[in-house]
């Protein structure tokens, strides 16, 4: 009997990040502020400077992983509240936080696929080695949960206007970059910057990343890992949490 809701609600969770995928995806402000905006946020940064692309390639990854998790969540729920679909998907029999574990598994997703895309264009053009693979996944998988996660966080605004859903999340998203040891290693950061950084998930993701790629990290393997379950945990149940708040009142 347990088997078969476990088994029904991974149905649910699925068909909702299907149909988030088929609609989304393609949405100009996900491609936009998923990929575009931090290839010319580090494109920006990189052109002038003397440093090889090796020592810049984890930076580069953490951005990547961060605005791509985090920029299909924030879409989802304010244009389905504008275009009165919202109501037909609180009529199903699902659970709020199915339906949230739906638009993570959608940004997930997305977050996956262009993290992936970057890897392989880095193995393939930069001569990037990867120190382990299992490694790897695992941390690609943690961190698009993890950011996915926040992204569901910024639509639980009461809002039928992405413009500001999105407009709120960078006002978020772009000072967690920047303390979160993407364009500066954190073993060089000033001190009162090294006491920051540790309070953005990032500077997890882009520390694993220097290890897997420089066989160089500030924190340890585990302590990283720790670190980002510990996030993940604790942003998706405060996005099950806001929009339980919020959600009967898009209606």
């Amino acid at each position: 009997m347990r088997s078969r809701i476990i088994k029904l609600k991974l149905k649910q969770i699925f068909a909702i990040a299907k149909k988030n995928m088929k609609i989304y995806y393609f949405e100009p402000p996900v491609l936009i502020f998923g990929l575009l905006f931090p290839a010319f946020l580090f494109l920006a940064f990189y052109q002038g400077r003397q440093m090889p692309i090796d020592d810049l390639f984890p930076g580069l990854l953490g951005i990547i992983f961060f605005f791509g998790g985090s920029s299909v969540g924030p879409f989802i729920v304010p244009w389905e509240t504008r275009t009165k679909t919202l109501e037909r998907v609180l009529c199903a029999p699902i659970s709020v936080s199915v339906l949230i574990l739906g638009d993570i598994v959608g940004g997930f997703i997305f977050g996956v696929i262009f993290s992936s895309l970057i890897l392989i264009i880095g193995m393939l053009f930069f001569e990037i080695t990867i120190k382990s693979m299992v490694l790897l996944l695992l941390a690609i998988f943690i961190s698009a949960f993890c950011f996915a996660s926040l992204g569901t966080i910024f639509s639980a605004l009461p809002t039928d206007k992405p413009s500001n859903v999105m407009m709120l999340s960078n006002l978020i998203r772009l000072p967690i970059i920047f303390i979160s040891g993407v364009f500066v290693p954190i073993n060089q950061l000033s001190s009162m910057a090294k006491l920051v950084a540790p309070l953005s998930p990032v500077t997890y993701v882009t520390d694993l990343m220097r290890y897997l790629l420089m066989q160089e990290s500030y924190f340890s393997v585990t302590l990283n890992f720790t670190i980002l379950s510990i996030f993940s945990i604790i942003l998706f149940s405060l996005s099950v949490y806001f929009h339980r708040k919020t959600l009967l009142k898009r209606i």
